[in-house]
């Protein structure tokens, strides 16, 4: 019965932007996941707002994300309503070098049109894909650079559908994280300071960047990119995590359809069928192989959806699973 009032009240609030029994595996950039019965797509803040509302009134869980590149989902699906901002959630306003967006901008259409326009600072997030709002999230980028540099302020709203406003210094950004990773708020705008400078050398600087991740990275097979943070003492000590990981002797290894990529260790590439638990193990392996030989416990950048909609990071779901 709620799940019929549920659709009759979802399809009121979004029309079009509601699609039931959805792939999780279509969603996802690992191409790995069960059924949701409810994905939802506002166009707006209000849009959000009353989903969540209606949520909560209806006592159903909810979970809000972006392009999911960086979440592996359940093998078993998700009992909980989907609301992606994507595409249609995804405005930007220029004035000069200040620039405002809405979270579901395409990360790399938003960096060739700061191009376009002649305002550099971010060229370095050129090649990753996902959202805005999730590179934000995640304090994002490459080059060990992060999108919080550029950062003025963040909207964003709670499970309540009640609005926040951050400052750069409150957001409390740090290499890969930001307070948006644990307070359970949904980034809704964003605000960036770019600079002007010469349309040619920023284009220059960005297929640069291009060209130097297809040489390293695995683009052909699904993946989510990076799987473990690089931590600066064990860079210093070691290498970075894909180096690391490769001197362990597991660079290509597969479980079921899963492998180590033979391109870069430090991404996990689904084969063809690969599923959740056959990337779990992987990752188990990896981070308990690089502990047990340097002594450092890798963060993993990448989240675990269970089929409630609780999220943790995959190597605690990967040691819940593989660790007995």
């Amino acid at each position: 019965m709620q799940s019929i009032e549920l659709n009759f009240r979802l399809q009121e609030i979004c029309g079009d932007g509601l699609f039931r029994n959805c792939s999780l595996a279509n969603l996802s950039n690992w191409k790995v996941g069960g059924v949701v019965e409810f994905l939802v797509k506002p166009k707006n803040s209000s849009q959000l707002r009353n989903v969540i509302n209606c949520c909560n009134q209806l006592g159903k869980r909810f979970l809000i994300v972006g392009s999911t590149s960086n979440l592996l989902f359940s093998d078993t699906g998700l009992d909980a309503v989907l609301i992606q901002l994507g595409s249609d959630f995804s405005e930007i306003s220029i004035n000069e070098t200040d620039v405002i967006a809405q979270p579901g901008v395409w990360v790399p259409y938003f960096a060739r049109l700061m191009q376009a326009k002649g305002l550099g600072g971010i060229e370095h997030v050129v090649g990753i894909p996902g959202t805005l709002g999730g590179l934000v999230c995640m304090n994002g980028g490459s080059l060990r650079r992060g999108i919080g540099e550029n950062v003025i302020s963040v909207s964003a709203m709670n499970t309540q559908g009640e609005m926040f406003s951050y400052s750069s210094d409150e957001c409390k950004f740090k290499y890969r994280e930001s307070i948006f990773q644990t307070n359970n708020q949904f980034i809704t705008e964003i605000r960036i300071l770019l600079v002007a400078k010469d349309k040619t050398l920023i284009r220059k600087e960005m297929l640069e960047i291009m060209r130097s991740r297809r040489r390293k990275f695995p683009r052909k097979e699904p993946n989510c990119g990076s799987v473990f943070v690089s931590n600066p003492a064990m860079y210093e000590e070691f290498g970075p995590p894909g180096k690391v990981i490769e001197q362990c002797g597991i660079k290509g290894k597969q479980f079921g359809k899963a492998e180590i990529s033979a391109s870069h260790a430090n991404f996990i590439v689904n084969k063809g069928g690969a599923t959740a638990q056959d990337i779990l193990f992987l990752v188990f392996d990896a981070h308990s192989k690089v502990l047990a030989m340097t002594g450092y416990d890798m963060r993993s950048e990448v989240l675990f959806v269970n089929n409630n909609g609780d999220i943790c990071s995959v190597s605690e779901e990967a040691y819940r699973r593989f660790s007995n």
